[in-house]
């Protein structure tokens, strides 16, 4: 299942100002015929070559012959993938940026506001994850149609019982695991289940629901695939967590 809707796609090349982004790579770009041109920033660039095209939200370079939209430059030029692109145009890091004139090192990959605090501790890492994906629900047209269609239509019980949805944009949001922040909140995040050893999100494509224990905790979260091929694919639960409300889950999958 493609986890970012095509409309939304549409939407951020439609509205995003591709100007702005390439500005803000403190590249200057100057009126030429009906394009903005500047030095390509994707080889050795003396002459301008980087033609930017407001009518058509397109950049090509006539020396090297790249080319693409708002999000191939994101991803061409910070070395990142599409969702990660996605995910920097929909935060606007961008275009927040334009007229500063100060370059971007490539070597830096754009940092992405993160969920989690880093002191933590393991209820609230578990809180806060679930926030995130309560807030990613409510942004995901596929995740609330399939709700819809099960019957779960009330905005008070999805924000009461803090219902949400991975769309494996967690990852994108924590501090890198070179660093000793990032190393510290990835091992917590894969001690309680919400990651695997492959860094991947346990319960990706799920709608997921918080299983409160006795005293109140978070005992474990049920995540239900909204597009699974088996029965057997369709339902999960924290790896090692159900036990802490006294959950014998039916179906798990191997981690």
């Amino acid at each position: 299942m493609a986890m970012i809707p095509e409309d939304e796609i549409e939407r951020i090349k439609r509205e995003t100002d591709l100007a702005a982004v390439v500005r803000s790579r403190g590249i200057e770009l100057k009126p030429k015929g009906g394009d903005l041109v500047g030095l390509c920033l994707f080889h050795e660039d003396h002459n301008p070559s980087l033609n930017v095209t407001p009518s058509t939200r397109l950049w090509r370079c006539t020396s090297c012959h790249a080319t693409g939209n708002v999000i191939q430059f994101v991803q061409r030029y910070d070395g990142v993938s599409f969702r990660h692109a996605i995910e920097l145009l929909r935060d606007g890091k961008f275009a927040a940026l334009a007229g500063t004139g100060a370059p971007v090192k490539k070597s830096t990959v754009p940092k992405l506001d993160s969920p989690l605090a880093a002191d933590a501790d393991d209820q609230a890492a578990l809180r806060q994850v679930l926030d995130y994906y309560h807030t990613r629900l409510k942004e995901n047209p596929a995740a609330l149609a399939y709700l819809q269609k099960r019957g779960l239509t009330h905005a008070e019980a999805i924000a009461t019982f803090k219902l949400g949805f991975v769309d494996r944009t967690l990852g994108l949001r924590l501090p890198q695991k070179n660093r000793k922040e990032g190393a510290a909140i990835r091992e917590r995040l894969q001690r309680l289940g919400i990651i695997r050893q492959t860094g991947h999100e346990h319960l990706r494509g799920c709608i997921v629901f918080p299983v409160i224990a006795a005293n109140g905790e978070i005992g474990t979260v049920y995540g239900r695939a909204i597009d699974a091929p088996t029965k057997d694919d369709r339902h999960l639960f924290l790896p090692g967590r159900s036990a802490a409300c006294g959950i014998r889950p039916r179906w798990a999958r191997p981690t």
